[in-house]
């Protein structure tokens, strides 16, 4: 080996240290940002010739990053910052609803916020992309295996239209007691509500009225703004295995005014009410229990339980929040109350994280070294969970790096001796010429 190439190996080995200085700078620098991964430098020696005429050349860096490894993660208590808690990565856009899959990338960044829009951008200005459920709750057919189909979440303008209701149920224990008096007492009066066409909420009166015959009442139903609509005659079972159950249901009779109209079918033990409350009236069917059953009204003794009812309909509604479950479902929190799912967001998993191509951000690309892409609902098929509220740190060591540095600075004080020292026998061997 020639002096020549002494110092060309020390030039080497200056090269690779400074690059490996570089990435250690890069990584202390960003020891405080949010999903950062460290990036280092693996050195790897350099040859000319082949096989046993093979002489060293010096040394090279390889840059790498530390995908895989996982920082650290702290709490925010903002609903839309997100962290990924196992394996997996955010998917993000660079544009909102994004349509060119080479605009999609992958990232552990998850400080997201609505923009003016109400589209969720992190801090540097990607994207978060999703599946969208449908006004059914579903998310139909998705293609878990590319960015096709996947669209921005959006928590801005939201809004429930409302349904009207069909079918409610009540059910309430009437104190055996109060009926069978010579004089009998007040009635028992409760009220349910229900959903018109429009999403707005309205009110049925439901009057229990004890007779003077045992266990006999008379049910009198109400709307609160359209007056009275119908009563029926309720018997009770007083023994056997169906004590306390209706026995029977006589004497409808509809005193609604027309269009609205009540009818009660005795069988089933259900009320059909015609509402007058729109151009077109409102029909609910009211099921307070078939005969023999204890799924709805019962007499037995006691106190009056009240009602409790399940009605079907939506309330119109604004979105007033979101929140973000552990598998990845945005939920909108309404201002009617009402919770309705909004996005999946799913987790995004390769083969080999450490093969992805860094992105500006703290994004990733899909490389050939990465594998190929598989989409996951977060906490199944490996996949991490989502932590709303939080955010992940840097994975960063600031002691290792620090510690990496002054090993990489004496490797290039060393290696600038073999420069300098090269170029004294240089110098010693010009000199014989003199």
């Amino acid at each position: 080996m020639s002096i020549t190439q002494a110092m060309q190996i020390g030039i080497s080995g200056l090269a690779a240290n400074s690059g490996r200085v570089g990435n250690i700078s890069d990584n202390i620098a960003n020891a405080n940002t949010d999903g950062y991964r460290r990036s280092f430098s693996q050195l790897v020696t350099t040859t000319t010739g082949s096989g046993v005429s093979a002489t060293g050349a010096g040394v090279r860096a390889s840059d790498r990053s530390d995908v895989s490894t996982a920082g650290g993660l702290r709490s925010t208590g903002v609903a839309t910052d997100l962290a990924v808690s196992g394996d997996g990565f955010f998917v993000v856009s660079r544009n909102p609803n994004e349509t060119n899959a080479a605009n999609f990338m992958l990232t552990r960044a998850g400080s997201f916020r609505p923009d003016e829009n109400g589209n969720l951008v992190n801090s540097a200005g990607y994207y978060l992309a999703g599946h969208a459920y449908g006004e059914d709750g579903t998310l139909g057919a998705v293609d878990m295996s590319s960015f096709a189909g996947m669209t921005t979440v959006n928590v801005g303008d939201v809004t429930i239209e409302g349904r009207a209701s069909t079918e409610m149920s009540a059910a309430t224990n009437l104190p055996a007691q109060a009926a069978g008096l010579a004089t009998p007492g007040a009635p028992f009066v409760s009220s349910a509500e229900y959903y018109n066409a429009l999403g707005g909420t309205e009110r049925l009166t439901l009057s229990w009225e004890p007779t003077a015959t045992d266990n006999t009442w008379v049910l009198n139903v109400s709307d609160q703004a359209e007056g009275p609509l119908g009563s029926v005659t309720v018997a009770f079972n007083d023994s056997g295995p169906d004590a306390g159950t209706p026995a029977a249901y006589t004497g409808a009779t509809s005193v609604a005014a027309a269009p609205g109209g009540f009818a009660f079918d005795p069988a089933t033990g259900i009320a059909t009410l015609t509402i007058d409350n729109a151009d077109t009236p409102q029909v609910i069917e009211l099921a307070i229990g078939a005969p023999g059953t204890t799924d709805g009204v019962t007499q037995f003794a006691g106190d009056f339980t009240g009602l409790s009812s399940t009605v079907d309909g939506e309330a119109a509604g604004n979105l007033v929040r979101s929140e973000v479950a552990q598998n990845g479902d945005v939920y909108g929190i309404f201002d009617s109350g009402q919770r309705k799912l909004l996005y999946s967001v799913p987790m995004a998993t390769v083969t080999n994280p450490d093969g992805l191509s860094e992105a500006d951000g703290n994004a990733f690309l899909l490389s050939r070294s990465s594998g190929p892409l598989n989409l996951a609902r977060a906490g199944e098929a490996g996949a991490g969970t989502v932590t709303s509220g939080a955010l992940e740190g840097s994975n960063v060591e600031v002691a290792q790096e620090l510690t990496d540095l002054i090993v990489a600075q004496r490797a290039y004080s060393s290696n600038a001796k073999i420069v300098t020292t090269s170029d004294q026998m240089l110098e010693e061997t010009l000199s014989l010429k003199r």
